[in-house]
């Protein structure tokens, strides 16, 4: 009788994955191919810019083209990441088809002329657009859609970085603070490695990164043991300043926005004086070094994201640079994604803390670039998962112990809004719903004591 059980049970599961590799290949396929043209007209764009510096002058009138895109034919589709976040938690009106094509577009705006962005956004949109579409196509059902729509998530990040492993995980842990989805393991895992498979064949390359070699172990300890614990204390502290620029990040770009929208009558406006903002800043600081997505140097001695992984490649104060022109960026109504600046901050701040705490360059580098990614989207397994897959499994230790101590001192914050709090970091029950309803709370519960102590002191 255990043995029909087993036979019946091993059947079903071999059904299962016959029955999901069919339906997430020729989604993965799709999304993959999208990303590559994404990325393809992505550098195009970008070094176009490099040529034709004037074109920064021109942001606020692509701010507003951005504004009236969205507002004549965007519709929902402006919720971006946090609307495929919803339609996985409780499932309503869909993520409609259009919000592949016009963040596309919108996002290649926002670089052509400047804007400082990434790109994880575009393609997480791209394929949670193409996976509801493929979904509605095969009939699938409302559970089957939501893990159709995590697995796009996943293809989306994995082909956009090259990091399908990273892709998997990172779809499963997004939703829920505290939580992994494991429902969706497998056709995340498919779709990632398909995407990113498919990104290649298409002929996109991603940016490699290195940690160059160091001494493990002081002289002075290495009689007694093998394991460098002054370099990890100093890894501790500079995680719990990465926490701390991820918590100033979402702090920002979502408090910026509100201010806009509270004091800008006209919502064109708004990114009309983003525009504004980020030509002004340019013009202060003298050099284009925080635009656009920082990847590429636009000219010699650029402070970019792979120039941070060397001595001297960054100033001490780019990380918080970046994290201004990001968040006005973002706050305004331009697009793109948060990632890859938040790459650029936790590269350049490991960059200034290494010299500040005499430590490996490249390593605090590595470590900032994915704990500060860890600690804003509050993905700790994925990030350090993204480090092994970036810089080789030698140092995982190191990047664990930096993107789960990020994860906890970024605290009950993040990008995404919609992220809904599974397990919260204090151990508190009482802490429940989405980052977005948990800060209302919060602000809620800090007027009413003001108001206790502007009463009491009258």
């Amino acid at each position: 009788m255990k043995d029909k059980l087993f036979a019946s049970d091993y059947f079903l599961i071999l059904k299962s994955l016959l029955r999901w590799t069919l339906i997430i290949i020729p989604i993965a396929i799709a999304i993959g191919s999208m990303v590559a043209l994404f990325l393809w007209l992505l550098t195009w764009a970008i070094h176009f810019r490099f040529k034709h510096t004037w074109l920064l002058y021109l942001l606020p009138v692509a701010g507003v083209l951005i504004h009236y895109i969205y507002k004549l034919v965007g519709k929902t589709s402006e919720k971006g990441n946090n609307l495929i976040i919803d339609e996985i938690h409780q499932p309503g009106g869909g993520v409609p088809k259009r919000m592949a094509p016009i963040v596309l577009l919108t996002t290649i705006i926002t670089h052509l002329f400047g804007g400082s962005a990434g790109r994880e956004g575009t393609a997480v949109q791209i394929g949670g657009s193409i996976a509801q579409a493929f979904g509605k196509w095969f009939n699938l059902n409302e559970a089957d859609t939501r893990i159709v729509l995590t697995a796009g998530i996943a293809a989306g990040f994995g082909a956009v970085f090259g990091t399908p492993l990273t892709g998997a995980i990172f779809a499963m842990e997004v939703l829920t603070i505290g939580r992994i989805q494991y429902n969706a393991l497998l056709p995340c895992l498919i779709a990632a490695i398909i995407a990113d498979v498919t990104v290649g064949i298409w002929g996109v390359h991603h940016t490699q990164y290195h940690i160059t070699a160091f001494a493990a172990v002081p002289h002075w300890l290495s009689g007694y043991t093998a394991f460098d614990f002054v370099l990890l204390f100093k890894i501790i502290i500079a995680s719990v300043a990465f926490g701390l620029a991820s918590y100033l990040f979402a702090f920002l770009v979502h408090g910026l926005k509100s201010m806009f929208v509270k004091n800008i009558p006209k919502s064109w406006l708004i990114p009309v004086l983003g525009g504004l903002i980020i030509i002004g800043l340019t013009a202060v600081i003298g050099k284009p070094d925080y635009l656009s997505l920082g990847v590429d140097a636009e000219h010699a001695g650029a402070v970019t994201i792979p120039s941070a992984f060397n001595t001297g490649g960054a100033d001490t104060w780019s990380w918080l640079w970046k994290t201004i022109y990001t968040t006005v960026t973002l706050s305004t109504g331009f697009k793109g994604g948060e990632v890859t600046p938040l790459f650029y901050i936790g590269a350049t701040l490991g960059n200034t803390l290494s010299v500040l705490m005499d430590a490996p360059v490249s390593l605090f580098a590595a470590l900032g670039f994915i704990a500060v990614f860890a600690g804003a989207t509050n993905t700790p397994v994925a990030c350090t998962f993204m480090g092994i897959e970036l810089f080789g499994g030698q140092y995982a230790l190191f990047f664990a112990v930096a993107c789960f101590t990020a994860y906890f001192f970024s605290g009950h914050s993040g990008i995404y809004g919609s992220q809904y709090i599974g397990v919260a970091k204090t151990g508190e029950d009482g802490v429940k719903g989405t980052l977005s309803e948990v800060a209302k709370q919060r602000q809620s519960y800090a007027r009413q004591k003001l108001e206790k102590y502007r009463f009491k002191k009258d």
